[in-house]
């Protein structure tokens, strides 16, 4: 035995037994191997399994009942939508109703003690004597309209009423064997007449209700005779007289029709407004009913007792039947 040999096997006889049976490749695999080796590998592309629920955090309250009300819902409510033709309805409903206090408080009470106290007669020629002023703005605006037979009836009722009328005091003219009753005109009424809407409604103070047109021609009627004539309609005391005495006479007058329109209805104001547009409409719609319509061969009966009333909730029946041009 050589020395190499000799060397060799005393090497293999001093090394542990392990050492010896496990090969080199074995070795390594088992110290590289992972700890849990039954475990599946991870992909990086897919998300990490969830955790296992913790019994713990599983609620234990049950749902809420289906009739039971969502604490956390929204409920939207729908404003009321503005009439179109009353933009301003808050502001008017305000206004109406401070002057529906001081009418109740001083005005209401004061044209019912005039309406007492002053004679029928004598509230009626100042009544007439007014009107009769106003009918040379009739008189032109049925020439603006181009109606020249009831321009002309208007002339001849302002001269009548002024000379054997005693200025106006007496309606000779709408009486036999004249026949020419009055008919109310002015610039809003040729506004509308030509087509002019009304625009948005209005409540003002000292006026009570109209439109922005009424308004406009109510301002261009009375400047007419001031700029026309002169004294006594530009002396701020006519001016005032004359504005106190028709208020206190309209309002008097329309007491009635006013106090059935209040309690005919659940709001005093639309009922109010309403009302007025109809009756508006109703004699711009007569100027051009008149147009081309034969007289009636029949005169009209007169209305009944408590007609003012009932031709405001009806506008049909406020406008008088059409007469011969």
């Amino acid at each position: 035995m050589s020395i190499t040999a000799f060397s060799t096997a005393i090497l293999l006889a001093s090394a542990p037994a392990d050492a010896v049976m496990t090969p080199p490749s074995a070795a390594v695999s088992t110290t590289s191997a992972p700890a849990d080796a039954a475990a599946p590998p991870v992909s990086a592309d897919l998300p990490p399994p969830a955790p296992a629920a913790d019994a713990a955090t599983i609620p234990t309250s049950s749902p809420p009942a289906a009739d039971q009300p969502d604490q956390t819902a929204i409920i939207v409510t729908a404003k009321p939508r503005a009439d179109p033709g009353d933009p301003v309805e808050a502001v008017n409903e305000i206004t109406f109703s401070a002057v529906q206090a001081v009418d109740t408080a001083f005005v209401g009470p004061l044209a019912m003690a005039y309406k007492r106290n002053i004679p029928n007669p004598v509230r009626s020629g100042l009544r007439h004597f007014l009107d009769n002023l106003q009918e040379p703005i009739v008189f032109l605006n049925y020439m603006l309209q181009l109606k020249p037979g009831k321009a002309a009836e208007t002339l001849g009722r302002f001269t009548i009423n002024s000379t054997i009328g005693a200025a106006g005091l007496i309606d000779v003219a709408k009486k036999k064997p004249f026949h020419l009753p009055r008919h109310p005109n002015g610039f809003a009424f040729t506004l509308g007449y030509y087509g002019v809407k009304p625009g948005p409604f209005l409540f003002l103070p000292l006026i009570g209700p109209t439109t922005v047109r009424d308004l406009f021609g109510r301002w261009v009627d009375l400047i007419i005779l001031p700029v026309a004539v002169g004294k006594p309609f530009t002396d701020p005391a006519y001016g005032a007289t004359t504005l106190v005495f028709r208020s206190l006479d309209e309002r008097a007058e329309s007491d009635d029709r006013l106090r059935k329109l209040k309690e005919g209805s659940q709001d005093h104001y639309k009922a109010l407004r309403d009302d007025y547009l109809r009756n508006r409409q109703s004699e711009i719609d007569e100027l051009h009913a008149k147009k081309n319509r034969p007289a009636p061969q029949v005169p009209a009966e007169p209305p009944a007792s408590g007609a003012e009333g009932a031709s405001s909730a009806n506008p049909d029946n406020a406008v008088s039947p059409p007469k011969e041009q």
